[in-house]
């Protein structure tokens, strides 16, 4: 056996048995976030949200109008998705009143100020689009169960304007249609509190840039700062699994262990010494016994050849041909478990002269063959196997 295939079946047997051991150890799975993220199905991680709250608008002259007077409602409603956790889109209607001061005539004045001022009010209904980022996860790593997510955002929209109705004694008649479609920009900030896995509370403060053509004298860009108390609802799965890694406990104890590892270190050692010994042991030489040129069987009580017997000594001939010089011995056999003395000599006798007859047939000089016939048994193995005495064979001389 060679020394790589004796080292092989050894290390086999080692790691067999550390496998062993581990295996009677529990392995535990877990999520490993340090791997990223798998990635849900478009289905899951969709929500909606309603919110309300008040705004307070910063333009040109509204400092002279009252502090507590220039605060207004407005509410909202949204439809969202979170594509990963730290990325999402949301799109959504937003209401809003804004109340303001100004010389420019206003819209609808409910009543004459000193120096020119005039007071106005109006509603404006917008559709808005928003790009979101969890700066939470995004600096903290996502974790599920976490309470408090702060959520940067920003977009755009479009609003479109109701301002008050008056008849023609200057009495207030209902809204109307301001005939005006403003474009609005905004960045805010929802600071988000989980109450279950699908429920969450939340307050958005959010910064709004809002153009106004609508006022005498052109086109006017103003900020609204607004904020907002919000329910938001999680449709389907709400959480974000991390890929799954087995851990592997480890040992208490490893004496055990290296009580295994030295046990085999010496056994490989062993190994080695016997494979050296082995390998500088001196090859005995065994002389293996020459056998007979040709052994030619016969059933029970028979001399007769067979075409195959015919064939084979036509074989036996040539060979004697080639080697004229060689002498042969042609001896005939015959088993002493059946039949009488002089039939089986009969037999002995019959059988060696067929052979002889043959080659000499087939050309052998009669000089190269010694004839003769032996009393004993070819293998003498016992009665069981009788039918291997029943034979002639062929042997060269020494």
């Amino acid at each position: 056996m060679k020394k790589s295939t004796i080292l092989g079946l050894v290390a086999a047997l080692f790691m067999g048995q550390s496998a062993m051991a581990q295996s009677n150890q529990e392995i535990s799975y877990v999520e490993d976030p340090a791997q990223g993220y798998l990635f849900n199905s478009f289905s899951n991680n969709w929500f909606v949200s309603v919110e309300g709250g008040l705004n307070y608008q910063f333009r040109h002259n509204n400092s002279e109008r009252s502090f507590f007077n220039r605060f207004a409602p407005n509410a909202g409603f949204w439809v969202g998705k979170w594509f990963s956790p730290i990325v999402g889109l949301r799109g959504g209607l937003n209401f809003t009143q804004l109340k303001g001061l100004g010389r420019e005539g206003g819209v609808g004045p409910y009543a004459g100020f000193s120096d020119g001022y005039t007071r106005y009010k109006r509603n404006e209904f917008g559709l808005n689009f928003d790009a979101m980022v969890n700066l939470t996860n995004w600096w903290c790593g996502y974790r599920p169960g976490r309470v408090y997510n702060g959520i940067l955002y920003g977009g755009a929209g479009m609003n479109i304007q109701y301002v008050p109705d008056f008849n023609s004694d200057g009495e207030r008649d209902g809204w109307t249609n301001g005939d005006n479609k403003n474009l609005t920009a905004h960045v805010g900030l929802i600071n988000n509190f989980a109450v279950s896995k699908n429920v969450s509370l939340y307050l958005d403060v959010r910064g709004v840039l809002l153009t106004d053509d609508v006022i005498k004298g052109g086109q006017a860009q103003f900020m609204d700062l607004q904020a907002y108390l919000g329910l938001t609802y999680n449709f389907n799965k709400a959480t974000w699994s991390a890929p799954v890694v087995p851990v592997c406990p480890e040992p208490t104890n490893c004496d055990a262990v290296e009580a295994r590892l030295q046990a085999a270190n010496a056994r490989i050692s062993d190994l080695e010494r016997q494979l050296r010994d082995c390998l500088n042991r001196p090859v005995e030489k065994v002389e293996a016994k020459e056998g007979p040129l040709c052994t030619i069987y016969y059933t029970i009580g028979t001399s007769r050849l067979s075409r195959v017997d015919n064939k084979v000594l036509g074989a036996v001939a040539e060979v004697m041909k080639q080697n004229p010089d060689q002498k042969y011995t042609v001896t005939g056999w015959a088993d002493n478990y059946t039949g009488s003395d002089r039939v089986n000599d009969r037999l002995r006798h019959a059988r060696a002269n067929g052979v002889e007859k043959v080659l000499l047939r087939n050309g052998v000089n009669p000089s190269q063959l010694d004839v003769t016939v032996n009393s004993g048994n070819l293998n003498d193995m016992g009665e069981k196997f009788v039918s291997l005495d029943r034979a002639v064979t062929i042997e060269a001389n020494k």
